[in-house]
Order: structure tokens, then C-alpha cells, then sequence
């Protein structure tokens, strides 16, 4: 019986064939050194660019003239490149003329510029354009099928969100949940697990080092019968601060969409709209006396300053997620490209470390919950945010985490930062008895 199967499953490869398997695999380890070398290559300019931007404040007033390049170039090579990351969604759900290689330069060169002069934006949108136009020209270049085209180009998102966050699990569940709301494509899910992780690795070979973040708290032990922390009181409290997660995420991504066709309007020329918007962040930093909210907010330009790194801490900061928020919904608004992603982490970790004394949750935690809950609704990614987690933060918070998205993800609606993000299942059960009504 067990030579049987054997010749069975021999003869089923030969079927497949060995010459189409190993074209398939040499095509996905070239895409993923190549998403990992341009990923590599743009975290250490991004870190290059903030260094410079501290130690020469004066850049940000170079902010307005630089959006106004960004347009410029964008308006005259970019074509279908000015829908982002809704690109690359629209050519897995229908194919077409494919995702432009030239994507991938300007997408860099204008979010390296931005982040240099100091524009509220993030990294995800970049690195996920990056993996979108490689793969989709590799894929010509292979000349893979149609679906393996499709899922050529869903592995080169998980390599470009694996590669950039240090995140390989969750950015091959990023890849296959940011599609439809509630359906997974399992058909792709090993390809992409696969180019996430060699992605990655390639990345970190490069020496490239991701920031760490430490969540420990007296719950999280062995001593609560178990390794994972249970406490029903805590549960409670980190729901009621998920409802909020969710609530403002919504904001935020109305925010955004409600406000770009109004400054559209207002400036219809490619290059103005950057330009004001650059003018705006301007007179925003000269109002508010920080630069705190500048660039990505990794790590705070002035001690004690607002930061990713400082929500980790017992120092709280009441407003700083709002004013992250009106920063960033300006910049890309007005065309500043990036992303939103970790400015979202931002806001979600401010907002979690400005809740934590009055729920009286430990600081640190609600901070990682928030990190990656408002990302989950925004995104309506809220396993890859769960998974996102546990490679961040650890695994002894992962009730939590996975809490946290949940609800969140539950909370913010179907109108999330994608929107070309198909509604597969809805939300609520409800939907499913009101013939499909949901707020978008």
C-alpha cells in the first residue's frame, strides 16, 4: 500500500511537472532577494534621511517644495502608479495591464524624500508597491499563467510587509486578508509564507535590524495557571478600549478619503496640493512648538518627546494620538506618499498609553494593544494584526492581542484605508438578515 501511494504521488509531480515546480520556485527566491535588497535598501535610507532631518531641522522647510515634486513627477510618469497600494488589489481581484515597474523608483524616491523633510507618513505603501512591481514584472518575465500570476503578485505583497516590519507570519496573512473581508485564498498562502520569509531573511542579511519593543507586566506569567495571562478584569477593560481602537481607526480612514477629493478641488494642479499640504505641516509645527509628529515617530526627536518607543513607558501622553492623526491625515491627503500603516501604530499606542491610567491597565500593554488594533481595523487585517502581535511583542500577551484586533476590527466598519478591499462576509451576523445593510 505505502509503495502505491508512493508511485501515486510521483506520478502525480510528473503530472504538475518538474520543470514548471522549479521555474515556480527560482521565480518566487528571485522575487523574494530582490523585495528583500530594495526593502533593506529603503529602511536604511528612511534611517539615514530621519538622522539628517534631527540634526538639520531646517529641511522641514524644504517640505512644500518637495511635495511639489513628488506631483510633478508623479503627473508626468506616473499614470496608473497614483492609485498605490488599490493598484495592486485591483490587479489581483481582475487582471489587466499589470502593475508598472516604474512604480517601485518613484514610490521610493518620493517617500525617501518626504520622511527627509518631514512629512507625517509611513513605509508600508512603499514596501508593498516595491513587491507589487517586482513581482509583477517577474511574472511577465517567467511568463507565468494568469493565476500564477495572481499569486505570484499576492506573494510579493507578503514579501514587501515581511521584509519591512520583521514580520514574516503576519505579512503572509496580510497578503491573503487584505484581498476581501472574510475570505482567505489559502491557494496562496504557502507561496507567500514562503517569499515573507526568505524576504525577511534577505533583509536582516543585509544588516538591516528592526526596533524591539518590551511588554511585561505582573499578569503575564506563569503564576496565573497558565502561559498565557487570563484576568477577567483586564479582559474587560482592554474591550472597552478596543471598542475605542476601532471607533477612531473608522475616523481616521473617513478622514482621510472625505478630505483628499476637498483638497483636490481646492488645488487641482498635480503639484500644488503637495505643496500647501507641506505649507500646512509647516504652520502645524510652528502652532504646536513640537516636531514630535514629524516623519514616522519612531523614536522622539528630543527626550521624553512623543514617540512609538516612549508609549512603552509609565510616561503618558494624553492628546499625542490625535495630533498624529491630524498630521498624517494632511500629508496624504495632500499626495505625500508612504503609507499609513505606521503612523497608525503610532496613533494606536498613543492612544492605548493615554487610556491605561483610566482604566487602569499597565501602560505598555494597552500600548501594543493599540499598536496593532487600530492597524487591524484600518486595515480590516485582523488575524495578520494578532500574528503582527505575538512576532512584536511576544507571545505571553496573545489573548490580548488577538482581543484587541478583534473587536476592534468589528467596530470600524467595512471602509477601511483600502478601498478597493472587496466585502465578502460581513461583519455582524446582522448583515445576514437585513439583506447585507452595514454602515461603510
Amino acid at each position: 500500500m505505502s509503495s502505491l501511494k508512493f508511485r501515486f504521488s510521483v506520478l502525480h509531480l510528473r503530472d504538475i511537472g518538474f520543470k514548471n515546480l522549479a521555474l515556480w520556485v527560482c521565480a518566487l527566491i528571485c522575487l523574494s532577494a530582490l523585495v528583500g535588497s530594495f526593502c533593506a535598501l529603503f529602511l536604511w535610507c528612511l534611517e539615514e534621511v530621519t538622522h539628517l532631518r534631527l540634526v538639520y531641522p531646517f529641511l522641514l522647510y524644504c517640505l512644500p517644495a518637495t511635495g511639489a515634486v513628488i506631483g510633478l513627477l508623479y503627473a508626468k510618469w506616473g499614470g496608473a502608479s497614483e492609485r498605490g497600494n488599490n493598484l495592486l488589489l485591483e490587479e489581483i481581484h481582475k487582471p489587466d495591464k499589470g502593475v508598472p515597474l516604474r512604480m517601485a523608483p518613484l514610490v521610493f524616491i518620493g517617500t525617501v524624500s518626504s520622511h527627509l523633510c518631514g512629512a507625517s507618513v509611513g513605509r508600508e505603501g512603499t514596501a508593498l508597491q516595491i513587491g507589487g512591481a517586482i513581482a509583477s514584472s517577474l511574472a511577465r518575465l517567467f511568463r507565468l499563467t494568469p493565476e500564477l500570476q495572481r499569486l505570484y503578485l499576492i506573494a510579493g505583497l507578503a514579501a514587501g510587509f515581511g521584509a519591512v516590519f520583521g514580520t514574516p507570519i503576519a505579512g503572509a496573512v496580510f497578503a491573503l486578508e487584505v484581498l476581501a473581508i472574510g475570505r482567505l485564498d489559502y491557494s496562496a498562502l504557502f507561496p507567500s509564507l514562503l517569499a515573507s520569509i526568505m524576504a525577511d531573511w534577505v533583509c536582516q542579511k543585509w544588516g538591516i535590524h528592526h526596533t524591539v519593543y518590551h511588554v511585561m507586566f505582573d499578569d503575564m506569567g506563569l503564576h496565573t495557571g497558565g502561559y498565557y495571562a487570563v484576568n477577567a478584569a483586564l479582559m474587560v477593560k482592554i474591550c472597552l478600549a478596543s471598542i475605542v481602537f476601532g471607533l477612531i481607526s473608522r475616523f481616521f480612514a473617513e478622514s482621510v478619503h472625505r478630505l483628499t477629493p476637498v483638497l483636490k478641488r481646492l488645488f487641482p494642479s498635480f503639484w500644488l496640493r503637495p505643496f500647501m499640504g507641506g505649507v500646512a505641516t509647516i504652520l502645524l509645527v510652528w502652532l504646536l512648538g513640537t516636531r514630535d509628529y514629524l516623519g514616522l515617530g519612531i523614536i522622539p526627536p528630543e527626550p521624553a518627546g512623543a514617540s512609538l518607543v516612549t508609549f512603552f513607558s509609565t510616561h503618558h501622553y494624553d492628546w499625542a494620538w490625535a495630533l498624529k492623526m491630524l498630521f498624517t491625515v494632511l500629508a496624504l491627503a495632500s499626495g505625500f506618499k508612504g503609507g499609513e500603516v505606521t503612523p497608525l501604530f503610532f496613533i494606536g499606542a498613543a492612544l492605548g498609553n493615554a487610556l491605561a491610567p483610566l482604566l487602569g491597565v499597565p501602560p505598555e500593554l494597552l500600548a501594543a494593544v493599540g499598536f496593532i488594533s487600530v492597524f487591524a481595523a484600518a486595515a480590516n487585517t485582523p488575524l495578520a494584526c494578532t500574528f503582527m502581535g505575538v512576532e512584536l511583542f511576544g507571545s505571553a500577551g496573545l489573548i490580548y492581542y488577538a482581543l484587541g484586533c478583534w473587536l476592534a476590527y468589528l467596530c470600524s466598519g467595512h471602509k477601511g484605508i483600502y478601498t478597493a478591499q472587496k466585502i465578502m462576509t460581513p461583519k455582524a451576523l446582522l448583515c445576514r438578515h437585513s439583506g447585507g445593510a452595514f454602515p461603510k
